[in-house]
């Protein structure tokens, strides 16, 4: 019963989100991707995987001189686990004002499609915005969060703007770069963890498996990156990061006692935060003076 689900509704909502910034020039290459290496290795925690493969096909991309089409990602894993935090980041080090810029469009699939009787105007909406994000920027950043939950109609509108181009005047198409973000496939990641553990054998020991499926049948999807269920190991850093971002102080024992606030799972190992670090940052509250 919203007045604004109808044609203006994507457009005002994603105006809401992605209209504060200005673009602006990637600079260069290798210092974007020293500082994006830095960034992940700093603060992202407990994903050996995911660093490895970002880093990778992010300076593979930037370097190219002329990308055959546009790069795709697709991130899966447990919520918390750190999907969202490695898309600001990529936002953060390819535009001087990330996810604000005018270059970085980000789509949320129940906030901004959330009805199926709007799907035709939701697809028309999407393909214009998309259309004049890519003639705006030589490079841009969209961002679709909640990927599984995309009606396929709107995949069906996004494909062309992913798909190998051949024309000399779809360059700045070539430039583009799509992440989409999903939980599709995170208990399988997580059964794989599970049976590392139960043998003995470290986390970063676990394979890539590009295997997993993503949102769209077709070979449009670069790299499939896994995201590692946390332990609790990974919550404390999280917990330290949190505090350290608030110049607040905390101990050993403060970093515990957030860990322990938190759910693990399966039931009888209890190796893996349910939320992953999701609510960490709200959590350090209880221990403010």
């Amino acid at each position: 019963g919203f007045p604004l689900v109808g044609q203006d509704y994507l457009e005002i909502l994603s105006a809401w989100y992605c209209s504060f910034g200005k673009c602006c020039e990637t600079g260069d290459s290798c210092a974007l991707c020293a500082g994006l290496e830095a960034e992940l290795n700093g603060q992202l925690h407990g994903q050996h995987l995911a660093k490895a493969v970002v880093l990778r096909a992010v300076q593979g991309f930037l370097q190219s001189p002329r990308p055959p089409k546009a790069l795709v990602l697709s991130f899966h894993g447990w919520s918390g686990t750190g999907k969202n935090f490695v898309a600001r980041m990529v936002a953060t080090h390819l535009f001087r004002d990330g996810l604000r810029s005018d270059c970085v469009r980000v789509f949320v699939s129940l906030l901004h499609f959330p009805h199926h009787n709007y799907v035709d105007s939701y697809k028309a909406q999407l393909q214009r915005q998309i259309s004049e994000t890519l003639q705006r920027c030589r490079q841009a950043l969209l961002i679709f969060d909640e990927a599984e939950k995309l009606h396929s109609n709107l995949l069906d509108a996004i494909t062309p703007f992913m798909a190998q181009h051949t024309s000399k005047g779809q360059a700045d198409q070539q430039r583009s770069i799509f992440l989409f973000l999903s939980n599709l496939g995170g208990n399988t990641i997580n059964e794989v963890a599970l049976e590392f553990w139960r043998a003995g054998r470290a986390r970063e020991e676990i394979p890539l498996d590009q295997e997993a499926s993503g949102p769209f049948r077709e070979k449009l999807i670069d790299f499939v990156v896994p995201f590692l269920p946390l332990e609790y190991q990974h919550v404390r850093l999280c917990a330290r990061d949190a505090f350290l971002a608030r110049g607040l102080p905390y101990t050993e024992a403060t970093l515990d006692q957030v860990a322990q606030m938190m759910v693990f799972v399966p039931k009888e190992e209890k190796l893996f935060s349910a939320q992953g670090c999701k609510s960490v940052p709200q959590r350090i509250n209880y221990f403010l003076p």
